[in-house]
């Protein structure tokens, strides 16, 4: 999924997760389906073990990745032989030799020097329908990685004892869908740890309602208990010579398109033609004919307003000149509703006409980068005869136009052979919600490509019927589509709307800074230790983006070394005409991207172990040229040489060192006990460093020399300090921590009364926590009697408004949290209790007011990074006692938020009038230091 707005969302299902629940008001995530029954760990045995001492094990007791690098030698020269020579000689996979001969041959495709190979288990009869593969990287013989999600035990399975239709029912039931809900069928194994592998149904079901979500899963039912063994949740919350127009990125300042031909004319600024037979995007193959609308071997588009109108193509042209008008309707209209019954129809067609040309573009962009048939692409007809065909893109342009489904996009892949779906909606300001222009998302190539990216990361990783499951899988697979989006528009030239090209959805957000994420991916702070930083917790987006962050500096660093080349080498790249390696940095970069998807066979997987394929393509495609360049810069990024991590963890162990540098050795010191976040932030994130000597980490570090890191010091009593470092190659340095008592410290002593819930949240040194009111915003005042008995001369003040997760525990009274009631302007009043009453009013007085944007939240909504700790100077003030005046709000203070944005008469959107959370507001800290 590419957005983070949805409609309410529905009551949580049975047997999901906390982390599957969204918050009512705010985020509203799209709720993940996934789901494992499966009980269990199949231990490996010491034999394993000791096969493989450094080996990561799976829940069913084989190395879940090895590598990079020669595992094996001396293996035969044929790929798939040398793979199964190797399953069957390495003990830490436990297989016999009949076992290993069974599996099924799912891919075999060149990579550089190498081959990667990928196989799948069969269980009796029966393939396996999840987990079950083992793909390898072979090359002369060698195996230099490894990744599986193989199961120890390969006995064959018991008959079913159900039907398949009563395996469909289960199947629907459990996820409320209608009995009636069109459903494909499979018979398959599924291994569990436990209880070996099982027959099951594998029941792939997809609604598409005329408006709002859709609801696409995978589920696994065991065929002879009749129960939910795993559940896939598929959704993932751009004549004879036919010319388009179209927007190639976003819109411009004119509106002004480009035509796109199938052969060259007069007026067309490119010639485009599918990638994998020459032919026109139009064509449609079963029948050799164009079908003279949004309809072809690729891409199968149409307008889905929803309500009672039914969805349509584009209108058709028998001259193949698919030239619809675009007035701009949604936006001039100022997202009124009679657009729809205007003769405009809302721009329509040529909505729908460009969404289908982007998915053609992106379609044919990345089949040269592997996205092929081979690989499990999206086609009417494969023409290779690899992969299954009747999957072209389905997309639907204006999704839920009439039924209010806004500021979205997703995409629902299933399986192999059935057509993937993406839904692009219209954007419209929410009142307390979001707060975009009134545009049509099907314009912005950026969210479409974003979108696109999901169906090719979920049907090249896991094989062609799994696809991402883990929460860092899930992380990925967002930064990933944002990534492809990008790396499409750079590669051909083009620029979407945004202050640098690395900004995701600036035209649909109107926010050119940051886009629908905390940040510009070319300019973020984010690490590896920054894992469940945002202001919900371990969130797919927002953890994305460290993921993003890592990547934009790894292509940095690759056109550094290579070059940017020029456009016409850019363009000839893109096009497939020149090898990767002959190419300039950035494609040679996105290349091994590609290739580290082929490389992953489980559907559960770190960032880590996409670090590891990233490092293996390398070795197989340029011959490991880049190991060092490439190590490095994930040290920098927190993936270094000893960080560990499993598939979902929320705390994963940073590592800043790197294999192939003269890392310094850094100790803190420190006045006191304090840990030391590198990064911005300390709530939630992985500390690097502790000075407690009570606590296990430790207060000595490695990091990659030469690379400037910004650190937060934060501990009991303290609150927190920043600083910032670079240190020198092999040396053995100090990092000082000059710490400050925090006088508003509950560890110190400090107490604090006032309104509200969670008082002592205010005060007790983490950002993690939040005080709250819920019953008023202005006015709201939190008095602090400092610590000590003497009065203190005050001098500066730390003040957060960083929200925690919105779901800590179900009795929380401040639950549900929402990001526009975060605090955006307060004053500070002071009152010295060896002079002056401090238990009245009268007592106190006003040394301080915040600027009005103290929390300068940007447009669209408030974010992390404008929401995290500040430190604000006051004049020079003696004070036994503090007070924090809340004067605003985001909702109630900040002006982008504030009156009527559009002319929709059914939609209020001013946020101090209509958001349910008008009268809240949340501060997680207030820190006071002196001299």
């Amino acid at each position: 999924m590419f957005a983070v707005l949805e409609p309410a969302p529905a009551p949580a299902l049975a047997g999901t997760s906390m982390r599957d629940s969204a918050p009512p008001g705010d985020e509203h995530e799209h709720r993940s389906l996934d789901l494992d029954n499966r009980g269990g760990v199949a231990t490996p045995s010491a034999r394993q073990r000791g096969a493989a001492p450094d080996a990561r094990f799976n829940a069913l007791g084989t190395p879940r990745a090895e590598g990079p690098g020669a595992l094996a030698e001396g293996l035969p020269a044929e790929p798939v032989a040398a793979a199964r020579a190797y399953l069957k000689g390495e003990p830490a996979y436990g297989l016999d030799a009949a076992a290993v001969d069974a599996m099924d041959v799912l891919l075999q495709r060149p990579l550089g020097d190498a081959t990667v190979v990928t196989l799948r288990q069969r269980f009796g009869d029966l393939p396996a329908g999840f987990d079950g593969l083992a793909t390898l990287l072979v090359r002369g013989g060698t195996v230099l990685r490894v990744t599986s999600s193989l199961s120890r035990d390969t006995a064959a399975p018991e008959a079913a004892t159900i039907t398949a239709e009563q395996a469909v029912a289960t199947a629907l039931a459990d996820v409320r869908l209608p009995a009636d809900t069109p459903a494909s069928v499979q018979t398959v194994a599924v291994p569990t740890p436990a209880d070996g592998p099982r027959t099951a149904f594998a029941v792939t079901a997809t609604a598409l309602p005329a408006g709002g979500m859709p609801t696409a899963v995978m589920t696994y039912v065991d065929a002879r208990t009749g129960g939910v063994l795993v559940r896939e949740d598929l959704v993932d919350a751009d004549s004879d010579n036919p010319t388009w127009a179209v927007f190639p990125s976003t819109p411009n300042q004119r509106n002004q398109r480009a035509l796109w031909c199938f052969e060259p004319k007069p007026g067309c600024s490119r010639t485009v033609a599918t990638a994998d037979t020459g032919a026109p995007w139009d064509l449609d193959p079963a029948t050799g004919t164009p079908s003279f609308t949004t309809r072809g071997n690729s891409a199968n588009n149409v307008v889905n307003w929803g309500g009672t109108t039914p969805a349509f193509p584009a209108a058709p042209r028998e001259d193949r000149n698919y030239t619809y008008p675009f007035t701009d309707q949604w936006n001039e209209s100022g997202c009124n509703p009679e657009v729809y019954t205007s003769p405009q129809r809302n721009d329509a067609d040529a909505a729908v006409a460009n969404l289908f040309a982007m998915h053609n573009r992106m379609h044919d962009w990345s089949y040269h980068l592997g996205f092929t048939e081979s690989a499990w692409n999206m086609q009417l007809v494969n023409t290779s005869g690899a992969g299954l065909g009747d999957d072209p893109e389905n997309g639907r342009a204006q999704a839920g136009a009439l039924t209010g489904s806004r500021n979205n996009a997703n995409q629902a892949t299933p399986r192999d052979g059935l057509p993937p779906t993406t839904n692009m909606y219209l954007w419209q300001p929410i009142a307390g919600t979001s707060y975009p222009p009134c545009v049509d998302g099907d314009y912005d190539m950026t969210v479409i490509g974003h979108e696109y990216g999901h169906a090719i990361t979920n049907r090249m990783i896991a094989g062609p019927d799994t696809g991402i499951g883990s929460v860092q899988g899930g992380s990925m697979g967002e930064s990933w589509s944002d990534l492809l989006a990008m790396e499409y528009l750079y590669e051909n030239g083009l620029r979407a709307a945004g202050d640098t090209p690395f900004v995701t959805g600036a035209y649909v957000t109107g926010n050119d800074v940051n886009g629908i994420r905390n940040y510009d991916s070319s300019r973020s702070p984010l690490n590896f230790s920054d894992v469940a930083y945002d202001i919900v917790g371990q969130q797919v987006h927002a953890d994305g983006e460290i993921w993003s962050a890592t990547q934009v500096r790894l292509r940095k660093a690759f056109l550094a070394r290579y070059g940017d080349g020029t456009p016409e080498l850019q363009k000839r790249c893109a096009e497939g005409k020149v090898d990767a390696s002959r190419c300039p940095g950035n494609r040679r970069w996105m290349q091994l991207m590609f290739d580290s998807f082929l490389l992953q066979a489980g559907s559960q997987f770190s960032m880590l172990e996409m670090r590891d394929n990233m490092l293996a393509a390398d070795l197989a495609r340029f011959g490991g040229a880049n190991q060092k360049l490439m190590w490095d810069v994930f040290a920098e990024s927190g993936m270094g040489r000893d960080a560990t991590s499993g598939p979902s963890d929320a705390q994963p162990v940073p590592s800043f060192a790197s294999p192939h540098a003269r890392n310094a050795t850094v100790t803190v010191k420190a006045s006191g006990p304090v840990q030391v976040f590198a990064g911005h932030y300390e709530a939630r994130v992985t500390p690097i460093a502790d000075t407690d000597p009570a606590t296990p980490l430790g207060d000595t570090f490695e990091v990659v020399p030469g690379v400037k890191l910004d650190f937060v010091a934060a501990g009991a009593g303290y609150g927190h300090q920043r600083l910032s470092a670079s240190f020198r190659p092999g040396r053995t340095e100090t990092l000082r921590v000059d710490l400050r008592q925090n006088l508003a410290s509950a560890a110190s002593g400090a107490t604090v009364t006032g309104p509200g819930v969670n008082l002592d949240k205010l005060i007790d040194d983490t950002e993690g926590t939040n005080w709250a009111s819920l019953t008023g915003v202005r006015g709201q005042a939190l008095t602090v009697d400092l610590a000590g008995e003497d009065r203190r001369l005050v001098t500066s003040v730390n003040v957060s408004a960083l929200l925690r997760p919105a779901i800590l525990t179900d009795a929380d009274p401040a639950n549900p949290q929402n990001r526009f009631s975060a605090l955006r302007s307060f004053a500070v009043w002071a009152c010295d209790a060896t002079r002056s009453d401090c238990t009245t009013d009268a007592g106190f007085r006003k040394v301080y007011i915040s600027p009005s944007d103290a929390f300068p939240s940007p447009d669209f909504r408030p974010n992390a990074p404008s929401l995290n700790l500040r430190t604000f100077r006051i004049p020079p003030t003696h004070a036994t006692h503090l007070r924090l005046e809340v004067l605003n709000s985001q909702c109630t203070g900040n002006p982008r938020y504030a009156g009527e944005q559009d002319d929709d008469p059914a939609a209020g959107t001013d946020c101090a009038t209509n958001s349910p959370f008008r009268d809240q507001v949340r501060v997680s800290e207030f820190q006071v230091y002196g001299r």
